[in-house]
């Protein structure tokens, strides 16, 4: 017979799916996915250019921006701005970590339930 589910475990599971919806919407498009891979190996110092992200994942200045705007709402990545350049790099200590507590929770209500 499988465990009891903790309901403050289980309400914990729903906040953060509830947290998490603006970045699986975020991640769920491949050119996305593309920009984020292109932005990885940079930091909030170096960062990249959106002409370089153009030329990093094949897309056009418009739909980069595009993909920019929607990836900083989730809270994916960062911007910095020096002078009138902007730079976008990933932003791992903020949202990422929601995801990584989201996987936490649900492994540990899977414990519960499967003991």
């Amino acid at each position: 017979m499988a465990n009891q589910i903790s309901t403050e475990h289980l309400s914990i599971a729903r906040q953060n799916f509830a947290e998490c919806q603006p970045m699986f919407v975020a991640l769920g498009d491949e050119s996305r996915q593309q920009i984020i891979m292109a932005l990885i190996g940079t930091t909030c110092e170096t960062g990249l250019r959106v002409g370089e992200i153009t030329k990093a994942v094949n897309l056009s200045r418009p739909a980069v921006s595009h993909h920019l705007k929607i990836l900083r709402d989730a809270g994916l990545i960062n911007q910095r701005k020096d002078g009138t350049m902007n730079f976008y790099s990933v932003d791992i200590r903020s949202n990422f970590s929601k995801l990584t507590n989201l996987i936490k929770i649900i492994e540990k209500l899977q414990e519960e339930t499967h003991g």
